[in-house]
């Protein structure tokens, strides 16, 4: 007997029972699952993150500048070398400034010295006030005796017992008696007005703070400041970098030197898309690697701050978007991202450097702009305070040795 050819039904049922097709539909539900997965893992977890591998490490480039003129004589410190804050790393030639400094202390010594006379005229001129006054009153005295004198005998000139003679004497000392007295009192009213400018010169101050002694310690000042200048120290401690000085070179205030790089005050600048900074605020904590260490080493930083502009605004040419052939693209913003001092230090970044910056924005509650200054305390250097000191220690010691006793 013939065989019958299957059914439409048949072959519906020859299908279902297929095990291939029980196999991708196992298969397509497992993807949905992973894809609910996924999804479900991005919505919490990895939505509230932005990386970008377009970072570089930033730092202080503190160049070393000259304050005086002068000639190269010594360069202590050559690239890649590691240098203390304050330590010497040029030296000029020195002899100018000697001479300089030596004509100084000697006009300040010989300032000190007629100040000083001044002070001496003072109290002789006080003296000489005294000895006038002393004057005046004898002549008083001796006045108001001829007039004693003249009055006795003018009550006896009636009686005859003086005779005309003795009166006119006496008439004579007292006239001479007043010329004298007025000669004193013009004498000491001369004195006073002696005195009283040489105290117009003196009075209210010393001889170390007299104008005319503060001018010339000022100009020993700045002939001892010219001379420690003479030794430039470094800033701040950090690797030098990019030397340009070489001996026997005549340099002149602000002539770049060198540069030094503090590697431990190193920051990255993570250039977002715009973008990416919707839900970014300041505080959110990042994770770096480097590519100069890979993988492996990771720097834990956070937000310090969102540039005020993109950068190309800040470019030396900027975009003009007004003159007709400005395309637009999607703009990068800096970010500055504060690393951990600990791992800078484990790690070290060199400037320039490449990295990758993933910032974790979950938390919202920082601010987008800051609001105040950090207040990095790290952008300070003492270095140049014991000069100022050395040249005050050197004024005192001028004055005091030519000031004398009248030092007061």
């Amino acid at each position: 007997m013939a065989e019958m050819a299957p059914t439409a039904a048949d072959a519906v049922a020859t299908n279902g029972r297929n095990p291939r097709w029980r196999l991708l539909g196992i298969a397509a539900a497992i993807f949905a699952i992973l894809g609910l997965a996924y999804f479900a893992y991005w919505y919490v977890e990895l939505r509230h993150f932005e990386r970008t591998d377009n970072a570089y490490v930033q730092g202080n480039l503190v160049e070393v500048t000259p304050q005086v003129a002068g000639t190269v004589v010594a360069v202590r410190a050559d690239d890649t070398d590691f240098v203390p804050a304050g330590a010497p790393v040029v030296t000029l030639d020195r002899t100018d400034a000697e001479v300089a400094l030596a004509q100084a202390q000697a006009a300040l010594a010989q300032t000190a010295r007629q100040v000083r006379s001044l002070y001496t005229t003072d109290a002789t001129g006080l003296a000489n006030v005294r000895l006038r006054e002393a004057e005046v009153g004898r002549v008083r005295a001796d006045l108001a005796k001829a007039r004693d004198d003249l009055a006795r005998r003018q009550a006896l000139e009636a009686s005859g017992a003086v005779s005309g003679e003795e009166l006119e004497h006496a008439r004579s000392a007292v006239a001479n008696a007043e010329a004298a007295l007025a000669a004193v009192q013009a004498a000491l009213v001369a004195a006073q007005q002696q005195l009283a400018t040489s105290r117009a010169l003196t009075e209210g101050t010393t001889i170390e703070h007299h104008p005319d002694v503060e001018r010339s310690a000022a100009k020993v000042r700045e002939a001892y400041l010219a001379l420690a200048r003479t030794t430039i120290p470094a800033p701040v401690a950090g690797y030098v970098a990019k030397r340009a000085v070489q001996v026997g070179q005549r340099v002149a205030p602000g002539t770049r030197l060198m540069s030094i790089v503090p590697l431990d005050q190193v920051w990255v600048d993570a250039n977002f898309k715009e973008v990416q900074l919707r839900d970014m605020r300041i505080g959110q904590p990042v994770t770096l690697t480097a590519d100069a260490y890979g993988a492996s080493v990771r720097y834990h930083g956070t937000v310090a701050g969102l540039s005020a502009g993109t950068g190309s605004a800040f470019a030396l040419l900027p975009a003009q978007n007004a003159t007709g052939n400005w395309i637009k693209v999607v703009q990068r913003v800096p970010v500055r991202i504060a690393l951990d001092a600990k791992e800078l230090a484990a790690h070290p970044l060199r400037v320039g450097l490449s990295m990758e910056a993933t910032v974790d924005t979950a938390d919202r509650s920082g601010p987008t702009l800051a609001t105040t200054t950090q207040g990095n305390t790290h952008y300070v250097t003492d270095v140049y305070a014991d000069v100022a000191r050395g040249a005050d220690a050197l004024v005192r010691a001028t004055i005091a040795a030519n000031a004398g006793g009248t030092r007061r």
